[in-house]
């Protein structure tokens, strides 16, 4: 299997995160939840901290509002932050808009990296951002299913077949994802983006996990 090292900006802070990607597919995440109890409790799952979480949110929202403001309607650009760390999927038409892009979310508090994926290529039909959904779903109840990962782990994004997994694991982890979503239909290539963390580490991060989630 070949692994194939990708390069990200850093905007001031280190990052932890592996970038590799993967002849075929991975991904893995959390059961759907409602109301404000079952909110609580995914919140409290997740590997990253409450304020790390709101964070995430408040980039995702300010970088997407910001492209729309610059690019209009002539891109179609997804913004997903896990950790302060944000990946750039989907659609552009130049290789000076996908910098553009780049250069935008740079700009937004508290990110610390970024990932470009963004392609310099037409904006992907209906048909194939509703496949993608499907390939996204299919992976993380794949996930869900393994009784030895935690999925809330793990945050996946499918674009044009591609599926990227973003988390804070163990390489454990991350080779255990890799295998159940290699198997994964509709998966055309896998980009693995994570902060990976020790043994010591992951001991203090399990007491958070789910309870329905297995332990290692």
């Amino acid at each position: 299997m070949k692994f194939e090292n990708r390069r990200f900006l850093r905007t001031g802070v280190t990052s932890l995160a592996l970038v590799a990607s993967i002849g075929t597919g991975l991904s893995g995440c959390a059961p759907l939840m409602f109301g404000g109890a079952a909110v609580g409790a995914l919140m409290a799952s997740d590997r990253r901290t409450s304020g790390a979480q709101i964070e995430d949110e408040g980039i995702e929202l300010r970088s997407a509002s910001r492209v729309r403001d610059s690019l209009v309607d002539r891109a179609h650009v997804n913004i997903t932050s896990y950790n302060r760390q944000v990946l750039l999927t989907g659609e552009v038409p130049t290789a000076q808009d996908k910098q553009l892009v780049e250069q935008i979310v740079s700009r937004v508090d508290n990110v610390r990296a970024i990932v470009n994926e963004l392609a310099v290529l037409g904006n992907t039909s209906l048909a194939q951002r509703s496949s993608d959904s499907l390939v996204t779903g299919k992976v993380k109840a794949a996930m869900v299913d393994a009784k030895d990962l935690f999925a809330n782990a793990f945050k996946v994004v499918t674009e044009r077949g591609t599926t990227y997994l973003m988390g804070r694991v163990s390489q454990r982890e991350a080779e255990r994802a890799t295998e159940i979503a290699r198997g994964t239909s509709g998966v055309l290539k896998v980009v693995r983006i994570f902060e990976t963390v020790g043994d010591e580490e992951l001991k203090q991060l399990l007491p958070a996990a789910a309870p329905g989630d297995a332990k290692k």
